[in-house]
């Protein structure tokens, strides 16, 4: 009654309803610890879980129909119980260099992005962990449009499968290697979530993607890196970090007004202290911004006492429409690096893929969403645009 009345007894949308394993989740959001539990729950032996685990994650079908060793009447149990898979394709573009990005809709209508890279070491899929960021980095196309809402565990490993359906279709046997979860959204802002893919993509009797191969980005929500380094996983801990002082990093990221960066850093000295693991530091070059040789020097002196696990990725800008930030000049880039390699603080330069298509986060999507509107509004007027 308190739900009818609190929504004027209208129907609820999918993305206002709770996601439970009985209503809309996708079978792809439950662990295979969680998948037993609930068969069990159910009536159902354990073993089934497994069973269906090895048809989705090592058969990799795409429907509970193609599970031939399960029983009609459990078939049927999953059909009603379960949708399969949350993603419709939208847009793919593939560039020529293989990098691949992929425009998904969402069962409520929404859209996220994801993206397939060829790497030197492997295949490389940036999946998106929710519609929209409330983070507020001026410099991102992600950012321009508010959240909207969580994506589930399993539209985030929804992700994973689409393109590895994809691979499968092209018959090569390329295998999905490497996982960072960089797309659209902070991550540690869906952080259980987030979680819960991480295990199920990273089960050695599924996907087995190794932890050391995926990798985890927060632009620095200190709690949540806090809880990172107790959650016993080997995944890779990425900071999105982009200003080596609080003045211009507050300026270009509003996160760092909540979470300045001595807080920052105090968290990543933990983090660093339990896990004994190396930490990325993500550095987007912005143009008169952030690039000076006095910010690398800052740079530097802010990572000076874990240099031996610091490395900075020196990431070239992608223009955005919407804002007036410009990309690095070359050499800028170049003494910036070199200046931080004479310091003793280990960095690269990040190679980039997929240049020629809408390569910025979350820019394919923001298109599609102009692009919608303009057709909506010349609908709307009966203008028809050229």
């Amino acid at each position: 009654m308190e739900e009818k009345e609190q929504h004027k007894g209208r129907r609820l949308t999918p993305a206002e309803r709770p996601l439970e394993v009985d209503e809309r989740q996708s079978i792809y959001g439950l662990t295979r610890q969680q998948m037993e539990k609930f068969f069990i729950s159910h009536g159902h032996k354990a073993f089934r879980a497994k069973q269906v685990w090895d048809w989705l994650y090592r058969k990799r079908v795409r429907s509970f129909d193609e599970m031939t060793n399960l029983s009609k009447d459990l078939i049927h149990f999953l059909n009603e119980t379960f949708q399969f898979n949350p993603l419709k394709e939208i847009i793919v573009q593939r560039a020529a260099d293989k990098t691949t990005k992929y425009l998904f809709q969402l069962g409520d209508n929404l859209m996220i992005e994801t993206v397939l890279m060829y790497q030197e070491y492997g295949l490389s899929v940036c999946v998106t962990s929710q519609v929209g960021c409330n983070i507020g980095c001026t410099f991102c196309a992600s950012g321009l449009i508010k959240k909207q809402r969580d994506l589930t565990a399993g539209e985030i490993v929804a992700q994973i499968m689409q393109v590895q359906h994809y691979l499968d279709e092209r018959g090569e046997g390329e295998r999905v290697s490497h996982v960072v979860v960089m797309g659209i959204g902070e991550p540690f802002d869906n952080y259980d979530n987030v979680m819960s893919f991480l295990r199920v993509i990273n089960d050695d009797l599924g996907l087995a993607i190794g932890a050391r191969h995926i990798t985890v980005s927060t632009s620095g929500l200190v709690p949540k890196i806090r809880e990172f380094a107790d959650n016993g996983l080997q995944v890779n801990l990425a900071i999105s970090l982009h200003a080596p002082n609080n003045e211009v990093r507050s300026a270009i990221m509003r996160i760092n007004r909540r979470y300045p960066i001595e807080e920052l850093m105090a968290a990543i000295d933990d983090y660093i202290k339990k896990t004994n693991r190396r930490v990325t530091f993500e550095y987007i070059m912005l143009r008169g911004v952030n690039d000076q040789l006095e910010h690398a020097d800052q740079l530097a002196n802010l990572l000076a006492n874990k240099r031996k696990l610091a490395y900075v990725n020196l990431i070239p800008y992608n223009p955005v429409d919407d804002n007036d930030y410009q990309r690095s000049r070359p050499e800028d880039v170049s003494a910036f690096f070199d200046r931080l390699m004479k310091r003793g603080i280990n960095c690269v330069v990040r190679k980039e893929h997929g240049t020629e298509i809408d390569a910025a986060c979350g820019q394919l999507r923001s298109n599609e969403m102009k692009r919608r509107k303009r057709e909506k509004k010349a609908k709307n007027t009966g203008k028809v645009e050229e």
